[in-house]
């Protein structure tokens, strides 16, 4: 019997997979549920694959001045195409323009929306397969 012997060109193989965006299932004033997750966020961060709790003292984060640009870095690494803002149901939460510029710098679609837009646009892209990402605040 003769061992089969193989070039290593060909012993490489590289499988890609595309981990879609989960669907954000509910939303109501402070909680906020996302398929995949046994987890009721009161604020959010989702992209390809999973989805945490936002916790704004990560960051220092306020409703003013806002969304900076550390809220949103964690979710740009995961490879998003789109970044969805969800301000809360009063849109008392800002972005700075700071943070909009540090989107598009990486090339990154940015929308900054209500909550309630901001899930029904996120779930619209995602559902189309658009590698979409987002942070959403779900109360003010």
């Amino acid at each position: 019997m003769r061992a089969l012997s193989w070039p290593n060109h060909l012993l490489k193989i590289s499988i890609k997979f595309h981990m879609s965006s989960p669907e954000i299932a509910s939303l109501s004033w402070g909680q906020m549920k996302v398929q995949g997750s046994t987890t009721t966020y009161k604020d959010c961060k989702v992209w390809p694959g999973g989805s945490r709790a936002w916790d704004w003292r990560e960051t220092g984060t306020e409703h003013s001045p806002g969304v900076q640009p550390a809220d949103v870095k964690e979710v740009v690494e995961k490879g998003v195409q789109t970044l969805v803002i969800g301000r809360g149901m009063s849109e008392a939460l800002k972005v700075p323009p700071s943070t909009v510029e540090y989107l598009k710098k990486h090339g990154i679609d940015v929308r900054v929306l209500q909550t309630e837009a901001a899930v029904k646009e996120y779930n619209a892209l995602a559902a189309q397969g658009v590698r979409v990402g987002g942070v959403f605040h779900s109360t003010c």
